[in-house]
């Protein structure tokens, strides 16, 4: 079984909801990452997904922005991001999760891309820009290679009929945008987001998880019943640049695990 479903069932069998964190890879820099990846874990993340740094990010808001251009400056490029997951994968089973543009797979090469995932680990990717048209090839690619890759698709609050035509096919969990706009904290949701996963929900057999806006305790607790999981980026960079200026590694190490522990603690409550 693959790793995300696996994941899911077993977190189903323990009544329990997926905590997914966000961080973007080669923030501040590559090992930084790769510790995180650990310090992420331990402090209850279920599944890990990392943005690849892309200089022209349209779905993310100002703090994962900054975010990506502290790795480009530090000279994160995909390959390098590909060589710290398979070093990683000695070290953790917890599964891994690409954010990723499309340009970016494309300069790649679709083939390449989905091969390497396969080979270093990767269990999931989510392509924020991928038109529903493109996507076929990109599934066709992981059928025809039998590779153990999840595409992820992101599903934002349209009509029911666009919704069922994005999760059909679909693997691993279906990214269920909170709102409109770009990623980053929201002091509110809209009431019609329980009926719009509920909608999801109704559209496919595989897991539906929240993401665009969850920054806290609260909004956690506000959320978790509506979904399978929860998915918290922004927040947890933001946590991160508390500590930055300090370039103290265990003091940023330690403020991640204490503020995902206690969205861990929420999502269990």
């Amino acid at each position: 079984m693959k790793r995300i479903a696996a994941k899911f069932e077993d977190l189903k069998k323990k009544q329990k909801k997926a905590l997914i964190t966000y961080i973007t890879a080669g923030d501040p820099d590559l090992a930084t990452t790769a510790e995180l990846v650990l310090t992420l874990e331990k402090a209850g993340a279920d599944i890990v997904e990392l943005g690849i740094p892309f200089s022209d990010p349209l779905a993310d808001g100002p703090v994962i922005q900054r975010a990506a251009q502290r790795s480009l400056q530090a000279g994160t490029t995909l390959r390098k991001v590909f060589e710290l997951v398979e070093k990683l994968r000695k070290r953790t089973q917890i599964p891994l999760v690409f954010l990723i543009y499309y340009n970016q797979v494309l300069q790649f090469g679709l083939n390449e891309f989905v091969a390497r995932c396969d080979q270093v680990g990767i269990d999931g990717v989510i392509i924020p820009d991928l038109p529903l048209e493109e996507r076929t090839e990109l599934l066709e690619i992981i059928k025809g290679g039998n590779y153990l890759v999840d595409l992820i698709p992101l599903v934002a609050p349209t009509s029911d009929q666009r919704v069922a035509s994005i999760v059909n096919n679909a693997t691993g969990f279906v990214y269920c945008v909170s709102s409109t706009g770009v990623t980053g904290q929201r002091d509110s949701f809209s009431a019609e987001l329980q009926d719009f996963v509920a909608k999801v929900k109704e559209a496919t057999d595989i897991p539906a998880a929240i993401g665009f806006g969850i920054s806290s305790v609260a909004s956690v607790k506000q959320l978790k019943d509506y979904a399978d999981g929860l998915i918290i980026g922004s927040a947890i960079i933001k946590e991160m640049e508390e500590t930055l200026n300090d370039n103290n590694q265990s003091q940023l190490q330690k403020q991640v695990h204490q503020f995902v522990s206690s969205l861990r603690q929420a999502l269990d409550s």
